[in-house]
């Protein structure tokens, strides 16, 4: 007989929010948001490919504040789903099981995801110079 004031698995309010579950969370969000991000993309090259006032009207839309942000959170979460993937990668292999390495290699992550985005902005934003 089930018992109504007892969760029927543990979940978020039984367990405290850790460092794998955050990644775990941010690796789906990632994913979904670079399947949408692809749409984007493909729109902006069909664009090109039509030219014109189609391609006048998607660089207008890019080289807005909300277009240079959403290309920016676009640089961020390929980064970071990427270098999440080596992870798991090495995971894979048998490499960095043990809870101290785990601990590390996700800090690592979110560290060189914004550094790398921050390099990938600041070297194309001066526009090759």
């Amino acid at each position: 007989m089930a018992h109504p004031e007892r969760p029927l698995s543990p979940h978020l309010q039984v367990y405290k929010p850790q460092i794998t579950t955050t990644m775990s969370i941010l690796h789906r969000i990632t994913g979904i948001s670079l399947s949408l991000g692809g749409i984007s993309l493909v729109w902006w090259l069909m664009s090109i490919a039509i030219g014109g006032e189609s391609f006048a009207f998607a660089s207008r839309q890019w080289s807005s504040p909300l277009g240079l942000l959403f290309l920016f959170g676009f640089t961020l979460a390929l980064v970071y789903h990427l270098l999440n993937g080596i992870r798991h990668l090495l995971w894979d292999a048998g490499w960095g099981f043990d809870i101290p390495t785990v601990y590390k290699s996700g800090y690592a992550v979110f560290v060189a995801g914004f550094l790398v985005t921050g390099l990938i902005w600041f070297f194309g934003l001066r526009g090759g110079a």
